[in-house]
């Protein structure tokens, strides 16, 4: 099968990107997406990477990336009269799929593409599938997928109850993430790298909190805005972490603190569980009814159920560090087994097996 993947980036790390790496506008379409999937932001590569693993074809599109996708266009000779209007992101996305010519073509975010132009490109191909683990677009957005990959049980549920065809499907981590990582002399004994938003109600009190009581953390992040932050918060903020750099924060800390999203409800499932538990740091998570589905807990993570709990537990596992040590052993383990993209990649090929 030919697997057209759609992404989109955050733009404030596609700035930082380029203002680090001037030099890479001036390349080649090829080599800057090379360039830029070598940073591992998001999900990168790792479905393309271990679709074609499995014999498929695969490619990765970030389509809201300008500078990328006005140099496919140059290279393509397709003409752009205006960038500043956004049907650039459509005229140039619709000739990649015409050129490619995929059977399918798998939607990483739901919200960009409007229902007509969906309805358009879907009879270039057999099927179009969408996914999502974030708050909702309109229910318009979702009618014209065939099918709706979801990471939450709960949405899964939903979009069946309205009439549109969904599969469950766990997000995982990139084993060869690893073979990036670096020591630094910079340790840290516990982090939260995030975003915070109007969807992450409590999280500032929470954080607060812990910072009030001394505990030894840092954080990153988008979304922290000066108003939402103490003075003493305010020193624990390094500004926003991404793609490795985030990875290599994390690898040289020996607690990653994690909460979920509200439209997450009671179910966990977010990219830093499998971040934290991969690159072999403990994992301390606000506790959600199918956590053990994932992990053993108490064993390959730990969980809290309030500020006070989390803030005991920070404490217990700085002062006890070979059971900290091990925990987070264990849930690298189970991570690098379990959790990894090659078996999510097989199990996303029988799903959509199913409805071709």
């Amino acid at each position: 099968m030919k697997f057209f993947i759609i992404d989109t980036y955050y733009k404030n790390f596609l700035n930082d990107f380029y203002a680090k790496n001037p030099e890479i506008k001036n390349t080649s379409y090829t080599r800057q997406k090379e360039l830029l999937l070598a940073e591992q932001f998001g999900t990168a590569d790792f479905y393309s990477k271990n679709l074609r693993k499995i014999g498929h074809q695969a490619e990765d599109f970030i389509i809201n990336n300008e500078i990328l996708q006005s140099q496919w266009a140059k290279e393509n000779n397709i003409k752009i009269r205006n960038y500043f209007k956004g049907n650039w992101i459509t005229k140039i996305l619709e000739s990649q799929i015409l050129k490619f010519k995929p059977d399918i073509i798998y939607v990483q975010n739901l919200g960009i593409l409007k229902p007509a132009f969906l309805e358009k490109i879907k009879k270039y191909i057999k099927l179009l599938v969408g996914q999502i683990a974030c708050p909702l677009p309109p229910n318009n957005y979702l009618k014209p997928y065939h099918l709706i990959i979801s990471s939450f049980p709960h949405y899964v549920k939903r979009f069946r109850n309205e009439g549109i065809k969904s599969e469950y499907l766990k997000i995982g981590f990139e084993k060869t993430i690893l073979d990036k990582l670096k020591e630094t002399n910079k340790k840290y004994n516990a982090v939260f790298i995030g975003g915070i938003s109007r969807h992450h109600k409590k999280i500032i009190e929470t954080f607060e909190y812990l910072v009030k009581n001394n505990i030894p953390i840092d954080f990153w992040g988008y979304g922290f805005k000066d108003r939402f932050l103490s003075p003493s918060m305010k020193n624990k903020y390094h500004g926003e972490s991404w793609a490795l750099n985030m990875y290599n924060i994390l690898y040289n800390a020996k607690i990653s603190i994690n909460r979920h999203i509200d439209v997450a409800e009671n179910y966990a499932n977010n990219m830093r569980l499998y971040e934290s538990t991969g690159v072999g740091t403990m994992l301390i998570t606000d506790y959600k009814d199918n956590l053990n589905e994932l992990f053993e807990l108490g064993r390959e993570i730990e969980t809290y159920k309030s500020k006070e709990e989390l803030l005991g537990k920070i404490n217990y596992y700085l002062n006890h560090e070979e059971e900290r040590k091990k925990i987070a052993k264990a849930g690298q383990k189970r991570t690098l087994r379990d959790h990894n993209y090659f078996s999510r990649m097989q199990k996303l090929t029988e799903i959509i097996n199913q409805y071709l």
